[in-house]
């Protein structure tokens, strides 16, 4: 080995060092700006974010006490960050799970057990809700342990923290920052930060209430002169309810039926823009799962074919109640959960149509197939890499039209059917 010492001469050496020593030095100040402008970002995004936080009534003490030492939380999901999917569903189970692993029916008769308890133990509260907002106690009890497992299921995140994260770095960050300024009124109001532990999108409370949803539903129901939906299990249960009233809730009504498909019937139908009255769809083949006739007055009701797994699980004729609860949670397997929870929590029993055996897509997977039918001219308005209704239904009518079996899932099949057909 050839000695430093000896291959240089001192002067060279010190040209060296001299040379490493700005290097370093260029390097440290290159680095220097991007964290100053992140600082500089984040002072002027908070100093922007008290302007409305005053306007809505929050004081500067309270303010500064919440958001003291803010820093995102960057492991949050739906974040906008480099190197992250633009759409990023971590942590979103409607959308990261199967249909029959988002419904499973072991928690699903586990839950039901425990809902059909507390329908004893709250039997009185259940009672006053039914009467003085109009919904029923099942469905009240099936929000309460879908969200939070009837209070067994510990929050995570600070509600503070995770909105703040998502209104400066989310790919909604308008919505959140409405959330956010919310929460800071709910502390304001007197809530203990102690008590916002929430979700990763900021829901609080034994039934999962979103900030701005507090200020419009919560219900004193125990008559205390508070409305606590942490710990007083009526205010929580009549909160809920007001929420789901407030989203249209049609008292004495179910959320749908199960059907079976037959004639010229399949799932293509799905989705609210082709809705129809049960009469009409009893004419184009569908029936109810369980055998049962049509009463003349289920009939008349409008309703619309939703099928979570397409081919490959129920199909149901949707009401409006299913709409009501999907505006509670934007997904359709949500509102399959929650109205079915409630249905075994009153005694009903499982689906008629099993689960088929199909695994979530991947995100990028379907973003393809949507990014594919609406260059092909299918109504996709969306490409967000989720299956909901239009996104099944348009697979559906691309399988009508190029001859092929009509299951309405985006699988490996359409995609190479597509790819093929784009080829040629």
């Amino acid at each position: 080995m050839i000695s430093t010492s000896r291959a240089c001469p001192p002067s060279f050496r010190s040209v060296i060092v001299r040379s490493m020593a700005c290097a370093v030095v260029l390097v440290v100040m290159l680095a220097m700006p991007t964290r100053a402008s992140a600082d500089a970002n984040l002072d002027a995004w908070l100093a922007a974010l008290w302007t409305d936080a005053e306007a809505a009534g929050v004081s500067r003490r309270t303010f500064d006490s919440a958001m003291k030492g803010f820093k995102p939380d960057l492991k949050l999901p739906d974040l906008v960050l480099p190197g992250r999917p633009k759409n990023d569903a971590r942590g979103q189970a409607e959308f990261t799970r199967a249909p029959s692993e988002y419904l499973d029916r072991a928690y699903l008769m586990r839950l039901a057990k425990q809902g059909q308890d507390l329908l004893r133990q709250h039997e009185k509260t259940l009672e006053k809700i039914e009467r003085e907002i109009g919904v029923d106690r099942y469905s009240v009890l099936a929000i309460w342990g879908r969200e939070t497992s009837f209070g067994r299921h510990k929050l995570g995140h600070d509600a503070i923290t995770a909105l703040a994260t998502q209104a400066y770095l989310g790919r909604r960050k308008e919505m959140f920052r409405d959330e956010l300024i919310a929460a800071l009124r709910m502390l304001e109001s007197g809530v203990p930060r102690s008590l916002m532990r929430s979700s990763w999108a900021g829901a609080v409370g034994l039934t999962q209430f979103m900030p701005t949803e507090y200020f419009i539903h919560a219900y004193d129901l125990d008559g205390d002169g508070k409305t606590d939906i942490w710990h007083s299990v009526p205010d929580a249960l009549a909160s809920a309810a007001m929420q789901l009233k407030g989203k249209g809730w049609v008292p004495g009504q179910t959320w749908g039926y199960e059907v079976k498909l037959s004639g010229g019937a399949d799932c293509a139908y799905e989705g609210p823009t082709q809705a129809r009255t049960i009469a009409e769809w009893e004419k184009l083949g569908f029936t109810r799962a369980n055998g049962k006739p049509w009463t003349e007055k289920q009939r008349a009701l409008e309703a619309y074919v939703m099928s979570p797994a397409g081919g490959y699980g129920p199909t149901f004729l949707a009401l409006e109640n299913f709409q009501v609860i999907r505006r509670y949670n934007m997904s359709d397997l949500y509102a399959v959960f929650v109205g079915h929870l409630a249905d075994r929590i009153a005694g009903g029993g499982d689906f008629v149509t099993p689960w088929g055996g199909i695994a979530a897509q991947k995100t990028s997977h379907i973003e393809e197939i949507q990014t594919r039918l609406k260059a092909a001219g299918y109504e996709i308005s969306i490409v967000d890499g989720k299956i909901g209704s239009n996104t099944r239904k348009n697979v559906g009518l691309y399988e009508r039209a190029n001859n092929l079996k009509v299951d309405c899932w985006p699988s490996d099949a359409v995609l190479k059917h597509m790819r093929s057909s784009a080829s040629r």
